[in-house]
């Protein structure tokens, strides 16, 4: 049996090709139809009992980094990391994906997206909403778990229009007191105070509107919240469950997956408390890992779906196999 090496399976190719090309070939040499060049909405579906999930594809941001954008591990093992997964060693793929519980009764949805207000490759849940036959206006409820701009400008278009008109909104009480006050505002250093501004442009006209819970208790329906503070110090992830079954969805606990999942120490330049960041990240996986529970993760690749086991000193992702029917 003959090896197959890279320069024979190029070399087949080139034969395909050749033959295509070939007088009397019944194989056409050209597509006719011209490229799309785009992706399509993101839109993927799954029960958790009677609740059925749906989680929303926002699109990528290709995030420049460099020997900051970890503060404890060296800079080549950073890159070391990202290329043994393929990915570029000067940019970071992160990917936004909200989700979207129906309970039967209340559409929850948690994290809005970015509407298209932080990248062009990220255009916001907007067309895998309505991919999924979903209109803004029958949102009931939004669950945020962090105050970062890809997670809260989903609530307001460009223009400062709400986007989920009829939509209660529930933030988490720590997260409010933080981002809100003025002398954390004043004393933010310089390439902070984007986030605070941002935060006050989005909340300040609807405050007295705006929910605010402790995390720890039930915010909706076979929802309870879970204080996972670190990456900001209101930072919330969620567990839903229903009848038996249930999925704990992690937000920014690890944030891109290949980087801090597998090295759970890894503190990032966005972790306000970087060491609180490890040490809630490794409880909450500990936990997912232990208990086999299936995990959301906000910036894993879509559908963001998977289970944590645990390897060597860090852990893994499994993804979620695709389900055709629910």
């Amino acid at each position: 049996m003959s090896k197959v090496t890279r320069r024979t399976l190029l070399a087949g190719s080139g034969l395909a090709t050749a033959a295509a090309a070939w007088p009397g070939a019944t194989t056409p040499a050209a597509a006719t139809a011209p490229t799309a060049g785009q992706q399509l909405p993101g839109v993927y579906r799954y029960k958790i009992g009677s609740y059925e999930l749906t989680a929303l594809h926002d699109g990528t941001w290709y995030r420049p980094i460099d020997d900051k954008f970890v503060r404890n591990a060296a800079w080549p093992d950073v890159q070391k990391a990202l290329a043994d997964n393929f990915l570029p060693t000067d940019k970071l793929p992160v990917p936004f994906t909200a989700l979207l519980v129906n309970t039967g009764a209340k559409l929850v949805l948690i994290d809005t997206g970015t509407a298209g207000q932080l990248a062009p490759t990220a255009p916001g849940i907007g067309p895998s909403l309505a991919a999924a036959g979903i209109d803004p206006r029958a949102i009931d409820i939004i669950l945020i778990s962090h105050f970062h701009p890809d997670h809260i400008n989903g609530i307001k278009t460009k223009e400062g229009q709400p986007v989920f008109p009829n939509a209660e909104i529930n933030v988490p009480a720590p997260e409010w007191a933080f981002w809100m006050d003025d002398a954390q505002l004043s004393k933010a250093p310089e390439a902070a105070r984007p986030g605070f501004l941002n935060v006050r442009r989005i909340f300040n006209d609807i405050a007295k509107d705006i929910k605010r819970f402790e995390p720890g208790g039930e915010v909706a329906p076979g929802i309870t919240s879970i204080a996972a503070h670190g990456h900001t110090p209101g930072h919330t992830a969620f567990a839903v469950a229903s009848g038996n079954q249930s999925t704990l969805v992690l937000g920014d606990t690890t944030n891109h997956p290949w980087l801090f999942a597998r090295n759970p120490d890894w503190q990032a330049i966005f972790d306000v408390d970087g060491a609180m960041a490890a040490d809630t990240r490794k409880k909450l996986l500990d936990r997912a890992a232990a208990d086999k529970m299936l995990v959301q993760g906000y910036h894993f690749p879509f559908p963001a779906s998977g289970y944590i086991t645990r390897r060597g000193s860090g852990y893994d992702v499994v993804p979620v196999m695709w389900q055709p029917a629910l």
